[in-house]
């Protein structure tokens, strides 16, 4: 039979939402931001050549900027201030955390508490400043050189002051996005950041759609894989759901208390997550190629082989990181490991969990208090983290491969499907937790009002 606890949470549907004014509040804000977002990507650049810019595009397609040209939603061929989206903000945040991990004057900072973390996040914002001024000099390089020898210009007068007004304006861009993320996260649903790489992900969708479906129109794909590739969608979903869901349970017992039965012990379980980073690792992983690979990219425009060894350099390094090359497949799936047990080892710290449950007397059965518990939680999250990170690789590197392997104009992949559902996970979860508590404010209030009405 089902408590009354279960029934309470069963009874949770949209039909609430009407009354929820706090909840519609959040999620029109966030709809808001998010359409800011969007219209910020169609503000190109100053001094920027529309027409040499869709060549640029042209030329670059198939390549490894493609990738993160869905992040953005199209922003980076579109060349808008916010080109670079938020993925020097996410560059910065990692090496932010990994110098935390390695300095003892970081880590003291970060058990400062609420004011360590502003501090942190301080010097997380000037890292986002260093790293995107460093990539937009790169871009506006890049785009002086561009079509030199095509006679086709994509700056209209290039020199010094155009680099100036590239740097600067994909820095505020950039700096905007950090901000309006930040804002969405405490002022509306779901985390700011996550929804902005999304809803670029989900924005140039059906361009990816209509390439699709074209090459099937007109016989370049046969319909046979293009169904192929609804289904495999539809499994790689479900597959992402039921991972993303899956949990280790230990079992944690507490000392025999008096109850109307009786003595009896107390058990409850502490669920470990199978994928415990969540969609962290791809995007990581993702940020941490785009930087280099953003800077040799448009440093290698107008680089022809044989004018000097820099530019044979660049243009050897863009052929081995093409989309789906072994090279790039390997950075891509090694950073995807490494941020998988990096991440979770911020996230779950075995020492202090263990000393919680000592301290307030529970322990696991077979286990003794302590070190042996902190040794047993370590074993277990390290043998499950494996399966979250070999789960987080083929997810992200398979659907990559298959489509590269295949020539199939189809660019949704594995990490942008893993982030898109991740997040409307996490988002939906988000929404019903705000409705439960607005049930739970409505029966607060009732009961007070009856309780007046006794007296």
């Amino acid at each position: 039979m089902a408590s009354a606890a279960d029934q309470f949470a069963s009874s949770i549907s949209l039909a609430n939402f009407s009354k929820a004014t706090e909840l519609k509040k959040r999620l029109w804000f966030t709809i808001g931001a998010l359409i800011v977002f969007r219209m910020l990507s169609y503000v190109p650049l100053p001094g920027i050549d529309p027409t040499a810019l869709n060549l640029l595009a042209q030329q670059t397609q198939g390549g490894v900027l493609d990738f993160f040209n869905n992040f953005s939603g199209g922003a980076l061929e579109r060349m808008s201030v916010i080109a670079l989206g938020v993925m020097p903000y996410i560059t910065a945040s990692i090496v932010v955390q990994l110098a935390t991990s390695l300095s003892p004057t970081l880590a003291a900072i970060k058990k400062e508490g609420e004011s360590g973390r502003k501090k942190l996040n301080q010097y997380t914002r000037y890292g986002t400043v260093g790293l995107t001024a460093v990539q937009g000099y790169f871009i506006a390089v890049g785009l002086e050189a561009f079509g030199a020898s095509q006679g086709v210009a994509a700056v209209i007068e290039p020199g010094i002051m155009f680099r100036i007004a590239a740097v600067i304006s994909l820095i505020g861009g950039t700096m905007f996005l950090m901000w309006l993320g930040e804002q969405i996260t405490s002022r509306g649903i779901g985390n700011g950041i996550s929804l902005i790489i999304m809803a670029g992900i989900v924005a140039h969708l059906p361009t990816t759609l209509v390439q699709l479906f074209e090459g099937g129109r007109s016989g370049s794909v046969n319909p046979a894989t293009i169904a192929a590739i609804g289904l495999a969608v539809i499994g790689l979903v479900l597959f992402i759901c039921f991972m993303e869901r899956a949990q280790r349970r230990i079992l944690i017992q507490y000392p025999k208390r008096q109850t109307q039965r009786g003595m009896q012990a107390e058990r409850s379980h502490l669920p470990l997550k199978i994928n415990t980073a969540g969609v962290i690792p791809p995007i990581f992983a993702s940020s941490l190629l785009l930087m280099p690979l953003t800077i040799s990219q448009f440093a290698g425009q107008g680089q022809t082989s044989g004018d000097s060894v820099w530019g044979d350099f660049l243009i050897s390094l863009n052929q081995y990181l093409t989309h789906g090359s072994p090279v790039y497949m390997l950075l891509y799936g090694a950073g995807i490991i490494f941020f998988s047990f990096f991440y979770t080892a911020v996230v779950f710290n075995p020492e202090e969990t263990a000393d919680n449950l000592k301290r307030y007397g529970g322990f696991i059965p077979g286990i003794r208090p302590g070190k042996n518990t902190e040794a047993y939680f370590d074993y277990v999250l390290t043998r499950i983290t494996v399966l979250g990170a070999a789960y987080l690789t083929i997810i992200c590197l398979l659907p990559e491969y298959l489509v590269s392997a295949l020539g199939i104009p189809f660019y949704l992949g594995g990490t942008s499907l893993l982030i898109v559902v991740n997040v409307t996970m996490d988002t939906v979860t988000q929404i019903q937790s705000h409705l439960l508590a607005h049930q739970y404010g409505d029966l607060i209030k009732k009961s007070k009002l009856k309780s007046g009405r006794a007296r």
